[in-house]
């Protein structure tokens, strides 16, 4: 009986064994192999359509690569060129804007959109003569001698460029064809004012006023023209009065925060020229002053110094060599410990400045000694003297300069399609024009 028992659990171990080895079969699935997707490239009218919807939401690096790409295809089409052109401008990239505009204006001399735009950009830049000549040969064409926008312009330019017997003629001109022209009453108010004859200007604005009680260009040539008659209260009440008009009216946004500059009140002016800034990227003046309103509360936030510092550079990106932005990023970048680098290369070329005088350079010297011996032992930089704090004049020609161009813009139209609007003619407060309509 043992053996049987024994052969039972042989037995039964083997069909344990057997049943752990019981392997099923696997039912294998054919593999179906799915072709690629098909890759449908875009049309040339997609890709710029794409691009100018990109630009309405502010994405001006991809408009900027969708309209390349229609340019690559499309090399002498003008309308590309010029948006192109806008994108530039629109991001402050002056050389370049001006650039694609000239490319534009070879492509076709008559591309109203470009010879306003192209025009503006040299005054931006100070180019004066160039905007002359391009507006002069503009005005060659009869279709376009009595045009009031390119005439306006060439009023502008001439008046920048000083010469005011040709600006007064021309903006004569204007109003011998179109009598009741605001535009060209506020042109001739600022040639008598760029003269010194601020109550003939005053005279000349307040007709202004009469055909277009609604234009803050109106009451901010007048609050200017208040300024030189010292009478700053009312220049301040014209400045305000042009903002309850138009919120974002750049040019007396700026002479606002330049009048708050001028009573020391930083804080107030840092407010109102930020915003101005965000308005127009493009205004050296205007970042410089908004550099100097930062630059006055270094002493009691080094940060803020800093903040100045990088504003500086931006008057010097706009406008290479720009001596108060040298120095002024000198001084503002010593404030704190994380601008001394910078500190001491713009040190460097703000005593190389020839209108740096021999008691600056030494205090450049010495400035630069303490920073360096600073850097080497790890002190903290010590608060900024009062000495070194630049000061900022209130209504500078720069700012004039600024504010005139409003006198010369252009009706935009109601046209639907957005990508259809023409450009503003001359007033660098207005934003460029949005890109026109893709190419056939």
């Amino acid at each position: 009986m043992k053996s049987i028992r024994i052969a039972a659990l042989v037995v039964a171990g083997a069909t344990g064994l057997v049943g752990c080895t019981t392997v099923e079969k696997e039912v294998k699935k054919e593999e179906v192999v799915k072709a690629p997707p098909k890759v449908v490239e875009k049309t040339t009218r997609e890709i710029f359509t794409d691009a100018v919807a990109a630009f309405d939401a502010g994405k001006y690096d991809e408009a900027q690569a969708g309209f390349a790409r229609v340019a690559a295809k499309f090399p002498n089409n003008v309308v590309v060129q010029f948006n192109l052109g806008v994108i530039s401008e629109r991001q402050g990239k002056l050389s370049e804007a001006a650039g694609y505009y000239e490319v534009a204006n070879k492509l076709d001399p008559k591309h109203k959109p470009t010879l306003l735009n192209l025009g503006r950009v040299y005054r931006l830049q100070d180019k004066f003569d160039n905007a002359i000549a391009l507006y002069e040969a503009a005005l060659k064409d009869p279709a376009n001698e009595f045009d009031v926008e390119l005439n306006n312009n060439l009023t502008v330019a001439y008046r920048l460029a000083k010469k005011y017997t040709q600006a007064e003629a021309t903006a004569r001109k204007v109003l011998a064809r179109t009598k009741d022209n605001p535009d060209a009453y506020k042109n001739l108010a600022l040639i008598y004012f760029d003269q010194g004859n601020f109550r003939l200007a005053e005279f000349i604005s307040a007709n202004a006023r009469k055909l277009d009680d609604k234009d803050p260009g109106v009451y901010n040539n007048l609050g200017l023209i208040y300024l030189k008659l010292d009478e700053r209260r009312l220049a301040l009440g014209q400045f305000q009065k042009a903002v309850t008009l138009n919120k974002d009216f750049t040019p007396s946004l700026f002479n606002i925060g330049a009048m708050a500059l001028s009573y020391r009140d930083y804080d107030g002016a840092e407010k109102v020229l930020s915003r101005a800034t965000e308005l127009d990227n493009n205004s050296y003046e205007g970042f410089l002053a908004y550099a100097y309103a930062l630059d006055g509360q270094k002493g009691r936030d080094a940060k803020k110094g800093l903040k100045a510092g990088e504003m500086f550079e931006r008057v010097l990106a706009i406008k290479p060599g720009q001596a108060d932005a040298v120095c002024g990023a000198a001084w503002a970048y010593a404030a704190d410990k994380a601008g001394w680098d910078k500190a001491l290369t713009f040190l460097e070329q703000c005593k190389a400045v020839p209108t740096t005088s021999a008691t600056d350079q030494q205090l450049i010297d010495s400035k630069m000694k303490g920073i360096v011996a600073m850097q080497k032992s790890g002190q903290p930089a010590p608060k900024p003297e009062e000495k070194e704090k630049p000061k900022a004049a209130p209504t500078g020609p720069s700012l004039l300069d600024k504010v005139s161009d409003e006198a010369a813009k252009q009706d935009p139209g109601a046209a639907a399609d957005p990508a259809a609007t023409p450009a503003p003619a001359a007033a660098p407060a207005a934003e460029p024009a949005a890109p026109a309509p893709a190419p056939k």
